[in-house]
């Protein structure tokens, strides 16, 4: 049997094309690899690994036969327990989906299938997706490969620790305050959340089965991997319109071109205003900027002139304004002028950082204020350089992005003096997923920190 636990998905779906590698190999290796290692990390919380068994025989038929079977075609994936998969268990971490079952498959899981990926499972979230730690009623809590006693983040917490620690290549997260690139930042993988409304929410919970979809505004769908090739291609499985979510608009997607860094425009910010960051994590930026300004790259720390705590307050509001229509308090719903003043307020701010982003190519800041910390309950402080800090503001370098529907790519940039992955964002214009990636390629060509390394033991 053939170890392909370290293979990207791009590389694996090559090997499998050739035949250099069965697809059923492929399966078996990773479910292997899930029996042995997950035990300890409890990042998936479902397999099915005889389906998946059966699903990588047909697809090695298929192959044999001189059948094209898909861009993806008999690689194994997981999927975060939130996108409904026909005939699998998907939780969202909460008791009342203990039991549920989809009779159908979501946008993600079928564009998944026909692109000839083989779904082994399920990786655990918080529960319904609202915390930057990952536990929950039902599989209770998840571990870092990097460290046993600290948190993989969340709510995609699963997913990130289970591809750093070779459980499977790819898996696909989601994003409405942080959850695809706070874990990628705490386990040392890349993430990409792309642009608000690239890839269809139909079948994404936790709108809960049956009731209206609110997800419209702010929540994003998007790859948790081990390289940046891997990014690009599972967001072409995944991005483009959909018949059951109608507000995803036919953007194009480009080809990919890294840039040369020489005289790229990239702005650097280690701290956000009123956001504090730990030592390594502005060291980190302070590395990748010096990397980038000897490699030609205009480099210049600048941000928007624009409130960043009124930045945070506005998604808040948003959010809050969305669940209030549906479950209104005691005092009686928002009024509808209510909801449209915030959105135009968001448009308004969306537009200031549009023209910022006219002005540069990308934006490098931190993903989180500290690396990885230790498990705890929610809403404790959490140490910072020796003092403590507001549990609430972890994720707030990455709720802006949220609130503007701007793509970033999360990127493995640097450690902290206890070894843990400090990551990066890269953020860039609406609809710029492709350069953005590019540019990240033209920096880890460069820059030997951008990279994904095993965790100590894995």
């Amino acid at each position: 049997m053939v170890d392909v636990s370290w293979m990207d998905a791009t590389t694996l779906a090559r090997s499998i094309r050739n035949r250099d590698v069965s697809a059923v190999e492929a399966v078996a290796a990773c479910v292997s690899r899930v029996e042995r290692v997950n035990p300890a990390l409890n990042a998936v919380v479902t397999l099915d690994a005889e389906r998946a068994l059966a699903r990588a025989r047909d697809c090695d038929l298929r192959l044999a036969a001189g059948e094209y079977a898909g861009p993806l075609a008999g690689v194994p994936a997981l999927l975060k327990d939130c996108h409904e998969t026909a005939g699998m268990r998907t939780t969202a971490g909460s008791p009342l989906l203990r039991n549920y079952v989809p009779a159908h498959d979501g946008v993600v899981a079928r564009r998944l299938r026909e692109a000839g990926a083989i779904i082994l499972g399920k990786t655990n979230v918080s529960e319904l997706l609202t915390d930057l730690q990952t536990t929950n009623p039902i599989f209770g809590r998840t571990n870092n490969p990097w460290n046993l006693d600290r948190t993989p983040g969340g709510s995609s917490g699963g997913a990130a620790a289970a591809v750093a620690a070779g459980l499977a290549p790819l898996d696909i997260g989601s994003d409405i305050g942080g959850s695809i690139r706070v874990p990628a930042h705490c386990c040392g993988v890349f993430g990409l959340k792309p642009t608000e409304l690239r890839v269809p929410n139909a079948g994404h919970i936790p709108d809960l089965p049956g009731y209206v979809r609110t997800t419209r505004v702010m929540n994003c769908i998007g790859p948790l991997a081990r390289s940046l090739d891997d990014l690009e291609l599972a967001l072409r499985v995944i991005a483009g319109p959909d018949a059951s979510d109608p507000d995803v608009p036919p953007a194009p997607l480009p080809a990919i071109s890294p840039p040369p860094l020489d005289g790229l425009r990239i702005a650097v910010a280690s701290t956000f205003p009123g956001l504090p960051a730990d030592a390594a994590t502005r060291a980190t930026i302070e590395r990748l900027a010096a990397s980038l300004e000897r490699h030609g790259a205009r480099v210049e720390a600048r941000l928007p002139e624009i409130d960043f705590e009124e930045l945070l307050t506005t998604r808040a509001a948003l959010r809050s304004i969305v669940r209030m229509l549906i479950e209104p308090p005691a005092g009686g719903p928002p009024s509808a002028e209510d909801y449209f003043r915030i959105l135009q307020r968001r448009d308004e701010i969306i537009a200031t950082w549009e023209r910022y982003f006219a002005t540069v190519d990308a934006l490098i800041c931190p993903v989180m204020m500290i690396p990885a910390f230790e498990h705890r309950a929610r809403g404790g402080d959490v140490p910072l350089d020796g003092e403590p800090a507001s549990y609430d503001l972890l994720a707030g370098y990455c709720r802006p992005f949220n609130l503007t529907g701007h793509p970033v790519v999360t990127l493995p940039a640097g450690s902290s003096p206890e070894g843990l992955p400090i990551g990066v964002q890269l953020v860039g214009a609406r609809w710029s997923e492709s350069r953005l990636l590019g540019i990240a390629q033209s920096m880890a060509a460069t820059n030997p920190e951008v990279a994904f390394r095993r965790p100590p033991g894995y």
